[in-house]
C-alpha cells in the first residue's frame, strides 16, 4: 500500500508535471472508484490544475478555488503517467484502469489497481474536508507542530499496542503497515508495547525514529517518476517485506506475526528482547 512517502513522491511528480496544465478529458472505467456524483465528473473538463497537496495518503488536485480531484490508492492502486497519453479507449472490466485523466499538452495518467478487491477511491469535491476519510484524519507527523510533546498527548492514556497506534489514520495521517514496522525497528520497541506504558525515554526514541524514518523515506522518494517509487520503497526497508532475511542492525532472522489480511514484521533481538511473537495463524490452527 502506497503510504506518505511514496505519496508525496507523487505529489511532487505531479506539482512538476502536471500544475498548470488543463484537463481536456476524465474517463472513468471502474464507476465503483468513483465515490461521488456531486459535482459530476464532467466538472473537471477544461479546468484548470492549480495545485497538487497531500492529506495523509490522499492527493489532491486542486482545479481553482472550488473544485478538488481527490484520490486515495487504497491498497493495491497505483499513478501511471504518461508524457504521451496513450489513444486507445479503455475496456472497463478488462483493464486495470479504473480512470484516466487527460491534460491539454497530450500527456495525463492512469489511476490503476490490480487484484480483484477494489478499495480505490476517487472523488470530485468542492473541497477536500467534504472527503469522509479526510476529514476524520489525525495531524501528519511531519507537521512543524506535531511536536514531541503533542506526540506524547496523544500517547497518554491509550491502552492501544504502539502498532496499530501508528496506522491509526484518525489519530496520526500517513503511516500504514510498512512505516509502522519500520519506525518501530528504529525505535527498538515492541509491535506490542501498550502507547499509556511508555516512559519519556521510549517516547522520545519513537518520536525521533518517525521523524527520521519518514523523513529520510521522502528523500529517497524526491524526483523519481512513479515507476521507480515502489522499488525504492523496497530498497529502504529495513524488515518490512524481508522475512527470514538478516536483520541489518544485529545480524538476527527478521521474523512475521500473520494477521487474517495483512502481516508484520520485526526483529526479536532489536525489538522484543529476543522473544519470538507468536503466530496468530498458526496459533488459531494449534486450538
Amino acid at each position: 500500500m502506497p503510504e506518505m512517502p511514496e505519496v508525496q513522491g507523487l505529489v511532487d511528480f505531479l506539482a512538476a508535471r502536471a500544475a498548470g496544465r488543463t484537463v481536456t478529458r476524465v474517463s472513468v472505467a471502474a464507476i465503483a472508484a468513483l465515490k461521488t456524483f456531486d459535482p459530476p465528473v464532467t466538472a473537471l473538463q477544461d479546468a484548470r490544475i492549480t495545485g497538487v497537496t497531500r492529506h495523509g495518503k490522499f492527493i489532491d488536485l486542486s482545479l481553482g478555488d472550488d473544485l478538488h480531484l481527490v484520490f486515495h490508492l487504497a491498497k493495491a492502486g497505483w499513478l501511471r503517467w504518461y508524457e504521451e497519453l496513450p489513444t486507445t479507449p479503455i475496456k472497463p472490466g478488462r483493464s486495470p484502469i479504473a480512470v484516466r485523466v487527460a491534460l491539454d499538452d497530450g500527456s495525463g495518467f492512469d489511476l490503476t489497481e490490480a487484484g480483484t478487491k477494489k478499495s480505490l477511491a476517487v472523488y470530485v469535491a468542492r473541497h477536500p474536508n467534504d472527503v469522509p476519510g479526510i476529514a476524520r484524519l489525525g495531524p501528519d507527523p511531519l507537521d512543524p507542530t506535531f511536536t514531541r510533546d503533542a506526540f506524547a498527548a496523544l500517547l497518554a492514556g491509550r491502552r492501544t499496542q504502539i502498532k496499530g497506534l501508528l496506522r491509526d489514520q484518525g489519530l496520526i495521517a500517513g503511516i500504514g503497515n510498512a512505516y509502522s514496522d519500520e519506525i518501530l525497528h528504529a525505535a527498538k520497541m515492541s509491535p506490542y508495547a501498550p502507547a499509556a506504558n511508555l516512559d519519556d525515554a521510549e517516547i522520545d526514541r519513537l518520536y525521533d525514529a518517525m521523524q527520521q524514518t519518514l523523513r529520510e523515506a521522502i528523500d529517497e522518494a524526491a524526483g523519481k517518476p512513479p515507476a521507480d517509487l515502489k522499488d525504492a520503497k523496497r530498497r529502504g526497508m529495513q524488515v518490512h517485506a524481508r522475512r527470514g532475511e538478516t536483520c541489518p542492525v544485529c545480524g538476527d532472522t527478521v521474523r512475521s506475526v500473520f494477521f487474517a489480511d495483512r502481516s508484520l514484521e520485526y526483529c526479536p533481538t532489536c525489538q522484543t528482547g529476543g522473544k519470538v511473537l507468536a503466530d496468530r495463524r498458526l496459533s488459531r490452527l494449534l486450538k
